[in-house]
């Protein structure tokens, strides 16, 4: 039987007299969260006996929450979905995720998404958790995807990535010489008018910063290692075709498939502290085989 996410601390000397909220209050509980265990099933309880918020604390109060189960919705079904896990622990994910899976399902692609195999894997385990993914990426741009195991856990890492704590950096080969060894681009993205889908460069649209580094120059394209400063939809893929040189591959934003059938993107590194171990997280994913066949095949200068 699949075990709820539970949570200990004990109250210190500094607690004495504070109501339980605000003390859930400093431990990041949110408040959509104390709104789910009231009326969801959950439990607060302090030295085994169940509490509500307006509890008083005392000092070395031992304080427990129990989370409500959490159930995916019907739409999304789990699948028996073989996922390439680099970490894992109670509270969270890494997988390496491959070209040609949506990290969702979409209308085009209902079935065969990271989030199908994630519910697939949790029922295989027995882990009450629904879908929970912090980093997302395109369907067909391969790597490093952090998810977590729990809403609380998602509530943490997102508040983390909002203030920069989440980095993630890019390999990716870009059509024709980069001149610049290295660069900076800065330009406001927003959805094209007439698209669903495609982004564009435009004044109006949301600050986004990308920093790039060249690598190796070929012949007919540039190998980039890139960090993202903002985390804008296909932000990559548009700054890169904005300054004249598209991914190999990205025919949506100009590329040429003639070297790639997809956009030759890859998430290669993955940093993050971790909210609960309190060090920092480093993962890395080397090109996957098609990216590694490109450069075997493209002559350098």
């Amino acid at each position: 039987m699949a075990k709820n996410f539970t949570l200990d601390f004990t109250a210190g000397i500094s607690d004495e007299g504070k109501m339980l909220r605000d003390f859930l209050k400093q431990m990041e509980i949110s408040k959509s969260a104390l709104t789910d265990i009231k009326f969801k099933g959950g439990l607060i309880s302090v030295n085994d006996q169940e509490v509500n918020v307006r509890y008083i604390m005392k000092a070395d109060d031992r304080v427990r929450i129990d989370f409500p189960p959490e159930i995916p919705s019907e739409g999304m079904k789990g699948e028996k979905i073989s996922l390439s896990i680099i970490y894992e622990d109670e509270y969270l994910l890494v997988v390496n995720k491959p070209s040609g899976m949506n990290t969702i399902p979409s209308r085009e692609h209902p079935f065969g998404s990271l989030a199908n195999g994630l519910i697939g894997y949790y029922e295989d385990h027995e882990i009450s958790a629904t879908t929970h993914i912090v980093t997302r990426l395109d369907r067909d741009t391969s790597g490093l995807v952090l998810i977590a195991k729990h809403s609380h856990v998602h509530h943490l890492l997102s508040k983390q990535q909002r203030s920069g704590g989440v980095n993630r950096s890019y390999e990716a080969f870009a059509e024709g010489i980069v001149e610049k060894d290295e660069g900076t681009i800065e330009a406001p993205i927003a959805r094209k008018p007439d698209s669903i889908i495609e982004r564009e460069v435009h004044p109006n649209g949301q600050y986004a910063c990308t920093l790039y580094k060249v690598g190796e120059r070929y012949r007919a394209f540039t190998h980039l290692h890139l960090r993202l400063k903002t985390g804008r939809t296909h932000q990559i893929r548009v700054h890169m075709s904005f300054i004249g040189h598209p991914l190999l591959g990205d025919t949506l934003y100009g590329g040429n498939k003639s070297k790639i059938t997809r956009q030759a993107l890859h998430c290669r590194e993955l940093l993050f502290t971790h909210p609960f171990l309190h060090k920092e997280m480093h993962f890395t994913a080397s090109l996957p085989k098609d990216m590694q066949e490109v450069l075997k095949e493209g002559k350098s200068l």
